[in-house]
């Protein structure tokens, strides 16, 4: 198994697609208009809402890293003491950064060959968001010295994979 390369290309999937959505635009706009809200009834009620909002995808984000890291035989350092909501919290801020930037740089999303990134086999075409998501997980995560990698949990992850 190649957690790099899969971190590396279910990063760059993410990021084409919200950089491409109208509703991940209007989200963030909705984002920067709150800022700029005065105080009173209608910034708390519109906080209150993106709040909710960011409640559910942060756990929407956790819940999907918490599974891809079991199927990958990774699991979350155990030196930072932290939980799967906290790396989502890192992972979201981070792509987000990446998709509020694209627009005024379009060079961040070209690709680089990059032998060797992550310790993985042979070359491969690395992304800015790519590489700043596989990095940001990759630093709260660690493999789990409790998986054994046999026969069947290879095959078993392939079949995931492949569904």
């Amino acid at each position: 198994m190649n957690p790099p390369g899969l971190l590396r290309q279910g990063a760059l999937r993410d990021f084409e697609a919200m950089h491409a959505s109208t509703r991940w635009r209007t989200y963030i706009a909705l984002h920067a208009t709150f800022l700029s809200l005065a105080d009173g009834d209608l910034r708390h009620e519109v906080q209150g809402a993106l709040a909710a909002a960011e409640r559910d995808l942060n756990d929407r984000i956790a819940r999907s890293y918490q599974r891809l890291a079991a199927l990958l035989g990774l699991r979350l350092r155990s030196d930072l003491h932290l939980t799967f909501d906290e790396l989502a919290t890192q992972l979201s801020a981070t792509m987000r950064g990446f998709v509020l930037t694209a627009p005024a740089c379009p060079d961040l999303i070209e690709r680089q060959l990059r032998p060797g990134a992550f310790g993985s086999a042979g070359e491969a075409e690395w992304s800015r968001p790519a590489l700043g998501i596989t990095a940001t997980a990759l630093s709260f995560l660690e493999p789990d010295p409790a998986v054994e990698w046999d026969e069947e949990r290879l095959a078993r992850v392939r079949r995931m994979l492949e569904e």
